[in-house]
C-alpha cells in the first residue's frame, strides 16, 4: 500500500459514497486511474465497502460491552453469540475475559433479557459482566491509514 491507496482509504472514510470525480482531484489521479486503484484494494481485500448502521437511527439506544468468561472452547461461544442479532461484534481476547462481545438492543429490558436468557444460556458461559453505555449521538471513528 503506497501514499495514494492511503490517500484513497483517508478520503472514503470521511465519506464512503464520493464520486470518483470527486475524489480524484483530491488524491491526484484521474477518476478512471481512482477506480482502478480502489478496485485494486478490494480485489486485494486492503478495503471493504460495506454499510454501516447507526444504532440510534435504528431505535437501538440501548449498548453494552460484554466481558465473558469462557469455560472451554472460547471460539465456539463466539461463534453462537455472534449469530445473534444483537451482537455488533465479537472478539477473543487474553486476561481478565475471554470473550469481548457489543451488543445492542431497543430498551434496557431487552438488554437484560438478552444477558439472562441467551448468554448465560449459551453453553460455555462461566460469567457475564455488562458494561452498559449511552449513546447521545453518533461518534464516527477514524481508523489510522499511515
Amino acid at each position: 500500500m503506497d501514499d495514494v491507496d492511503r490517500a484513497i482509504l483517508r478520503e472514503l472514510q470521511i465519506d464512503g459514497r464520493i464520486p470518483y470525480a470527486d475524489l480524484a482531484p483530491k488524491i491526484g489521479l484521474s477518476p478512471s486511474g481512482t477506480r482502478l486503484r480502489l478496485q485494486r484494494l478490494i480485489d486485494a481485500k486492503a478495503v471493504q465497502v460495506v454499510a454501516v448502521t447507526d444504532p440510534i437511527a435504528m431505535s437501538k439506544r440501548t449498548m453494552a460491552l460484554l466481558g465473558l468468561r469462557i469455560g472451554g472452547d472460547s471460539r465456539v461461544v463466539a461463534d453462537a453469540l455472534s449469530r445473534q442479532d444483537e451482537v455488533v461484534y465479537i472478539v477473543l481476547t487474553s486476561g481478565r475475559f475471554d470473550l469481548l462481545a457489543e451488543v445492542v438492543c431497543s430498551q434496557p429490558r431487552d438488554l437484560l433479557n438478552f444477558i439472562n436468557d441467551v448468554v448465560r444460556a449459551t453453553e460455555g458461559v462461566v460469567s457475564v459482566e455488562s458494561f452498559p453505555y449511552f449513546a447521545i449521538h453518533t461518534h464516527r471513528f477514524l481508523w489510522g491509514v499511515d
